[in-house]
């Protein structure tokens, strides 16, 4: 039986994420080019197939209960992952940065994603286990953040307004343009950061702010560090593959928004009615949620279908008109 506490348990899943990100951009992504689709579905392939098989080295070592709260964790942080897409999008839109060093900049945003993650887990386990009503606080942040994001609208990018980035520039000269794949080049004798590395700033600090909501509704799920950790570092492992997998469609996606919202505010109410000594049981949850994404994902499509078949019959129309002048 295993035991999550088992220092050893971390070192070994620790290697296992580094020699798989090595692996990663070592052999397989040591040149830079263009991830094409067909290499983004194989590598989300992978990294969805790693996860499930952990998931079943879990359920049938530590027991059902606990697989089933991997399983559910991943699915909240596969789902609140998407939502870091959309600003990615924008972000290598606004600087305009070329498809071939893209994977390089959210190769390494994702390391540091890892670390950031990793203290914030340690830091909320600690709060929970010594003032365990921090997660009614946790609930209720997460009610107000579903709700805000039910009803906030998409802001335009101002990346130069960015705190982190305001404060780098302080200190750092950046140059105009892009030095190939590079983060730092001497420019009149001097050290200066690329524009690239400006973009892995905004993605660093991007993930950082989704962090804050995304690591408290796994809390909701289990409070054990091992299983929010491992769920978190799967999920964010297959952000980069599925990012170049949906970037191109991510205006299909309409209600997926919606469908988070509702999750975030399902999982903070299912922290603040502890207090009432009502416990939803883990598997109803990972079935509601389940259903939620999987229906904003459906409804996103179908109206995407919709408004396609619409286009078709005017732009029909359109040419029939025209011929019959």
């Amino acid at each position: 039986m295993l035991d999550t506490g088992n220092i050893w348990l971390w070192v070994g899943f620790t290697v296992f994420v580094l020699g798989m990100l090595a692996l990663d951009l070592g052999v397989f992504h040591r040149s830079a080019h263009a991830v094409s689709l067909k290499e983004a579905g194989i590598w989300s392939a992978v990294w969805i197939s790693l996860a499930l098989v952990f998931n079943a080295i879990i359920y049938f070592n530590l027991g059902p209960q606990v697989g089933l709260q991997f399983l559910t964790g991943y699915l909240i942080e596969k789902s609140l992952s998407v939502d870091n897409i959309f600003v990615f999008v924008l972000i290598f839109s606004y600087f305009s940065v070329p498809a071939m060093y893209q994977h390089r900049v959210l190769f390494w945003g994702i390391f540091g994603a890892l670390v950031m993650r990793a203290i914030l887990i340690w830091v909320g386990a600690a709060l929970i286990e010594q003032f365990h009503w921090i997660i009614y606080v946790f609930g209720a942040f997460l009610v107000f953040t579903g709700i805000r994001m039910a009803f906030h609208k998409d802001e335009e990018l101002h990346p130069d307004e960015n705190p982190v980035v305001k404060l780098f520039k302080r200190f750092m000269p950046v140059v105009p343009e892009y030095h190939g794949q590079s983060f730092f080049v001497r420019h009149a004798g001097k050290l200066a950061a690329t524009p690239l590395f400006v973009v892995l700033l905004l993605v660093e600090s991007t993930d950082l702010v989704f962090a804050l909501d995304s690591i408290p509704a796994i809390f909701a799920i289990t409070t054990d560090p091992f299983i929010v950790y491992t769920s978190n570092v799967f999920a964010i492992l297959g952000l980069r593959a599925l990012y170049f997998l949906l970037a191109g469609v991510m205006d299909k996606f309409r209600y997926l928004k919606i469908g988070l919202s509702i999750v975030l505010v399902f999982v903070g109410v299912k922290m603040l009615i502890e207090a009432l000594h009502i416990t939803i049981p883990i598997g109803i949850s990972l079935g509601v949620i389940a259903a939620v994404i999987t229906g904003s994902i459906l409804a996103s499509l179908w109206k995407s279908s919709q408004e396609a078949k619409i286009e078709t019959i005017d732009a029909g129309r359109h040419q029939s008109n025209i011929g019959a002048k």
